[in-house]
């Protein structure tokens, strides 16, 4: 294809597709889409070692969603990821790609959720299921998932699923698939083992390799030594006073440190909250959600947990610890200064980082030196929003502007004092700027919502 402008509207999809592409606003293709979309639509065996941000989901959707049938109301493409939140966040990029196509039914099934509405969904069909292959294995032995008509099989990031032990439930699922299909690959690194893998499922395969983009020069990358822990408390607290980012992400090696570091940093008087494998469902998505709608400034995460968040405007990354897998730092740090914007990513280096600095600096191709910290300390950057949780979503019929109108029909509430609305089955979030809150609560409990009642409650 020779496709010198990179525009989607000179490929080969179909109608629906390329109109919602434009309602997206998705004109030009990113390198990794431009390399694979038209090996996707040969539906040749596609493997794509390339970073996080870089437009994947939407290379492999497009491919998927341009061959479906939608006539067919049987399971035709199976998208396995590492986490729940990036399945999620998979599904619904898929959801906004297919607006134009009627009737195709996306499935999100994934662990740490109820069994019950998932068992129903299940019975009543889909076209496409993207899920945690734990939970997907599960549905697939008690023969709640037909696998007999699935044409194309998609590993997204790859390489962190084997780091969580899912090698063998994936392998049994691949036995289980039909011999005939498109097989597609999709990792940050390449490995020994994805290598093993692509070996036994893929037919001459086409490799793309994308380079990072880690060292963007809109990426400011520092790095401060520390004696212990104390001393990387004390930088933490130093670069979030100086630097007041609306939002920043903590990364920690374990989900112990993350829990212990969490205090720590509440105590000096930061709006923070954690990610780890230990909370409930409810739990994470609101932490994800108070995130996102910026009313709560810092996150304090380990990578496994942090996998499918996705922040436009994300100001800082700290590095509290240095990752295990130097690979895992390009991850990391690329989460800041997307879309063209500017980014800060920090680390704080103690001597038993010694050795990952070495690779480090083999990876990157720099020779790191090491600022001290000679900053003083500044008030401490509170959140413009709070968030306000109201107990009806997507099963009450609520929307979005339902909220919206409700609010702003109150005399002292504009719609700029309003930030990020989410809506989950039961439940709805709504962003709300801290001096209009206790209003926005009082106008929700005591007014009508669609000519209803419901509770509404501040969440910290």
């Amino acid at each position: 294809m020779n496709n010198q402008n990179n525009l989607f509207s000179e490929i080969e999809l179909k109608q629906e597709l390329l109109q919602g592409l434009g309602d997206l606003n998705y004109v030009k293709m990113t390198d990794v889409q431009k390399q694979s979309i038209p090996y996707i639509l040969q539906k040749k065996d596609v493997i794509v070692e390339a970073q996080t941000g870089s437009g994947k989901t939407a290379a492999f959707g497009l491919g998927l969603l341009n061959q479906l049938d939608v006539k067919v109301f049987r399971l035709q493409s199976l998208i396995l990821c590492p986490t729940r939140e990036l399945a999620d966040q998979v599904a619904n990029e898929l959801r906004k790609l297919a607006k134009k196509i009627h009737n195709v039914k996306i499935l999100t099934i994934c662990g740490g959720m109820p069994y019950g509405p998932q068992i129903s969904s299940l019975k009543h069909g889909a076209h496409v299921i993207v899920g945690t292959p734990g939970r997907v294995h599960d549905h697939l032995l008690k023969q709640r998932i037909n696998f007999s008509n699935i044409q194309s099989f998609i590993l997204d990031e790859a390489d962190r699923m084997l780091e969580m032990g899912f090698k063998d439930t994936i392998d049994d699922l691949i036995e289980k698939l039909p011999d005939r299909r498109q097989n597609l690959l999709f990792s940050a690194t390449y490995p020994k083992e994805i290598s093993e893998i692509s070996n036994h499922i893929m037919k001459e395969p086409i490799f793309i390799k994308v380079k990072s983009t880690s060292s963007k020069t809109n990426i400011t990358q520092k790095f401060y030594k520390a004696k212990n822990d104390e001393d990387k408390i004390s930088l933490i607290s130093s670069l979030l006073s100086t630097h007041k980012p609306e939002s920043c992400i903590i990364f920690c090696n374990t989900k112990k440190r993350v829990k212990q570091l969490e205090e720590l940093i509440k105590k000096e008087g930061f709006t923070t909250k954690s990610l780890h494998g230990d909370l409930e469902q409810k739990d994470r998505n609101q932490v994800l959600v108070q995130f996102l709608n910026k009313s709560v400034t810092v996150l304090i995460a380990t990578d496994v947990a942090a996998r499918g968040i996705d922040v436009n405007n994300l100001d800082l990354v700290i590095n509290f610890d240095l990752p295990f897998d130097s690979s895992v730092y390009t991850h990391r740090i690329g989460r800041t200064g997307r879309a063209g914007n500017n980014g800060l990513a920090c680390s704080l280096i103690s001597d038993n980082d010694l050795q990952k600095i070495i690779f480090l600096e083999d990876l990157l191709g720099i020779t790191i030196d090491f600022l001290e910290n000679d900053f003083s300390k500044f008030d401490v950057y509170k959140p413009k929003f709070n968030t306000v949780q109201i107990n009806a979503g997507k099963k009450q019929k609520i929307r979005a502007g339902d909220i919206l109108g409700a609010l702003t029909n109150h005399p002292d509430i504009r719609g700029e004092d309003i930030g990020l609305i989410n809506i989950f089955d039961n439940t709805s979030y709504v962003a709300i700027k801290l001096s209009k809150s206790n209003k926005a609560i009082k106008k929700i409990t005591t007014d009508k919502l669609k000519g209803r009642s419901f509770r509404a409650r501040l969440i910290r």
